[in-house]
């Protein structure tokens, strides 16, 4: 990577773009639970998306008493958990391989099992708690237009089903030829398709749902109150508290939780080059005539060609309207911000979410990592132009259809990713720094690995650390001195559903 590139993690950007997902926000997004900042906790929880506040709900829901303290430098479940593709997608079968030969057979097995768990341990939370997030459990498919990766998926596939067998559902995959490519999936010129089980949401709304459960059981929430440092002070009698300053004042606690992603190193320089910010692309799409005509698609997708890939999602369609809004900022006043990419539009049947692109640029991508510019003038006009077409490129026109009077793009937004030098999460208490825990770096892959992540911080904070956790909770997904040390290098995101190991001389490692 250019060591242009390698530039200090900043923290969240003051006029983000506006996702899909927030239109329109919901009524806690601005929320302050009290008018002022408490100035201590026992717990307090910097971020508030899936892994913040998961770890809020879980916590108070074993610990009532507990006075937890969340804050959020913008709105509400306005990071990376409001700003994705809303796929509940595993596709380990991509990354199971490299996850042999780099953490052994145990955990890669592990790491399987885990983010099917996970996909479906949402989706029964939704139903449970009956959270209004549009959650749908269905297939998902991969469809190829890449002979290597075709033959690379039917060979990791092979090595699943011997190793874990049929005994979890996480191995169980489906390949198709193109003619039922074709066929079943609406995909003209594929090389073929595997299809396995996952689903699709709003991560915004669930997120949001999650909240709300944790701020009945007494969560104090502090949205528009961005972290700015972290310090840690020791007295006499070796107890150890850490102290959060903000624009709003100082909180003090003895336990801090980071659940910030890509944006941890700006609290922790320890870990820059550790965890890395990166930017990725989604867009709202109009159906062709032809494609909405085959009603709701039954399947999610994802494209798989040599370089990439890109991933889509259909969903209930929202009219979205040309909006400028007010975007608070630390010291009290407020930045306009107008949606550029909104288009006013016509009802139609659904819209298709559909990202990725991240290749597409002249670089091949490299810029996008090392940045939290999230706004939408920063996004790459190479990507959005890119994805515009691709959608009829992977149908077919006979397929697509005739495109919507309107044109196909509704809206378009970026987010910032997290990204470990070793492809893993880190989670759990940071070494030597006693009262300092991480939940962070899910690698765009988020969806399926927060939500009991989440769990197993909770489970170690209140003394569970044995092993009933060890039996299901990857090790490599443990915060460790040695993780620490490793440094990022480039690794492309999305390795697990076909992207390319390198770009612009990255070696992947």
């Amino acid at each position: 990577m250019s060591s242009k590139n390698r530039t200090k993690t900043g923290p969240p950007g003051v006029n983000p773009s506006t996702s899909y997902w927030q239109q329109p926000s919901d009524s806690i997004a601005v929320l302050k639970s009290t008018s002022d900042l408490p100035q201590d906790a026992d717990v307090v929880i910097v971020g508030s998306g899936i892994s913040g506040s998961s770890i809020a709900y879980n916590l108070l829901t074993e610990k009532p008493e507990l006075k937890v303290v969340m804050l959020e430098a913008r709105q509400a479940a306005s990071g990376a958990s409001g700003r994705n593709g809303g796929h509940t997608k595993t596709a380990t079968y991509r990354s199971f391989p490299e996850n042999l030969k780099e953490v052994g057979e145990e955990d890669a097995i592990k790491v399987s099992k885990f983010e099917y768990d996970c996909m479906a341990a949402v989706h029964d939370f939704i139903q449970k708690q009956g959270i209004d997030c549009d959650g749908k459990r269905c297939d998902t498919v991969d469809v190829f237009y890449d002979q290597g990766h075709l033959d690379d998926a039917k060979q990791s596939v092979s090595r699943m089903e011997k190793l874990i067998g049929s005994s979890h559902p996480c191995s169980a995959h489906t390949f198709y030829s193109p003619e039922e490519t074709e066929k079943n999936f609406f995909c003209e010129n594929s090389l073929g398709s595997v299809k396995y089980e996952a689903g699709s949401l709003s991560a915004y709304k669930f997120t949001i749902g999650v909240l709300k459960l944790a701020l009945n059981k007494g969560l104090n929430l502090q949205t528009s109150t961005p972290a700015t440092s972290i310090s840690k002070q020791t007295n006499d009698n070796n107890k150890t508290t850490w102290t959060i300053n903000t624009p709003r004042g100082d909180i003090s606690t003895p336990t801090l939780i980071l659940a910030t992603n890509g944006y941890t190193a700006h609290l922790l320089p320890k870990l820059q080059d550790v965890i890395v910010p990166f930017r990725g692309v989604v867009t709202a799409q109009r159906p062709g005539s032809s494609v909405a005509h085959q009603g709701d698609l039954p399947t999610t997708y994802s494209f798989i060609y040599k370089e990439g890939y890109e991933y889509m999602i259909t969903r209930p369609a929202i009219e979205l309207e040309i909006t400028t809004t007010t975007t608070p900022i630390a010291n009290g006043t407020s930045t306009p911000s107008t949606n550029n990419h909104i288009t006013p539009n016509t009802p139609n049947t659904y819209d298709i979410v559909i990202g990725g692109g991240l290749t597409k640029t002249l670089d091949q991508g490299s810029s996008e990592f090392y940045t939290t510019d999230d706004t939408s003038a920063a996004i790459p006009p190479a990507i959005i132009s890119y994805l515009n077409s691709t959608p009829a490129d992977f149908f077919g026109l006979a397929n697509w259809g005739d495109d919507h009077a309107l044109g196909r793009i509704k809206h378009t937004w970026s987010g910032i990713m997290g990204y470990s030098a070793d492809g893993h999460p880190l989670v759990g208490p940071i070494p030597g720094e006693d009262g300092l825990w991480i939940d962070a770096s899910f690698q765009g892959h988020g969806m399926v690995l927060c939500f009991l992540c989440a769990k197993a911080v909770v489970e170690m904070l209140l003394g569970r650390d044995g092993k009933e956790l060890s039996s299901w909770f990857p090790r490599c997904f443990r915060v460790s001195e040695e993780r620490m040390q490793k440094k990022f290098s480039g690794r492309l995101v999305g390795r697990e559903i076909g992207e390319a190991e390198t770009v612009n001389g990255f070696d992947g490692h």
